[in-house]
């Protein structure tokens, strides 16, 4: 047994073009659009740097649904990634558009969290926060979509799918632990981090908005 483990190691690890999986041939070209496409995609999606807001809405509006919010940003991003410009198209708007209006909302949430106002109304349906803001735009914002649109002029389809199915567990594992996270940072720290990141939001609205109108004039 312990002779087949190491025979095994060292398919693993001993450089080879191709690396089979129950007959799906998976190259070390695929492999490292994978890696790359997953590593994009979790730096847009952010939601490490999102948890602050994830935890500020929860205490809000209650209850977050982690499997429902995984489900519909995933489906969201899927639906963008096969049928995206279409779509958009097809309602007679563009990419830049939706953009914006994304923005607007990133917006909205970076301003109740630095000046603690409150814009988005506590609601007794717990579905409505998973929704929004939490499912769109925090996670499938206007840039993860516009992201997984894009990457499909430089990356394989399926690699693209597999590097989304990734960050999506990482998403469900992480809203998943907000309760343990928010004791370990702590109400001080949650309060210090919060208005740090609200900046951020801030920022990175203004940013998204100055580039996409600037385009479209």
């Amino acid at each position: 047994m312990r002779t087949g483990i190491i025979r095994m190691a060292i398919v693993i690890f001993t450089p080879s073009p191709i690396f089979t999986m129950k007959g799906i041939g998976l190259t070390k070209t695929d492999f490292s659009e994978i890696v790359t496409v997953a590593f994009t995609l979790f730096a847009v999606i952010d939601i490490l740097g999102s948890l602050p807001v994830i935890i500020s809405i929860k205490k809000k509006m209650g209850n977050i649904n982690a499997l429902t919010a995984t489900l519909v940003s995933g489906g969201l991003m899927l639906l963008f990634f096969l049928i995206g410009e279409e779509m958009l198209h097809f309602m007679g708007l563009d990419i830049k558009s939706f953009a914006i209006a994304g923005s607007i909302v990133i917006f909205i949430l970076g301003l109740e969290m630095v000046l603690g106002l409150e814009f988005f109304k506590h609601d007794q349906n717990d579905k409505t926060s998973t929704l929004v803001p939490v499912a769109f735009p925090l996670i499938a914002g206007s840039g993860t979509l516009t992201t997984v649109m894009s990457l499909k002029a430089a990356y394989e389809y399926y690699n693209i799918l597999i590097a989304i199915f990734i960050n999506l567990i990482i998403v469900y594992i992480i809203l998943r632990s907000v309760n343990f996270l928010e004791r370990i940072i702590g109400p001080s720290g949650i309060t210090v981090i919060r208005k740090f990141f609200g900046v951020i939001l801030l920022a990175i609205a203004v940013k998204i908005f100055r580039t996409n109108i600037g385009v479209m004039r």
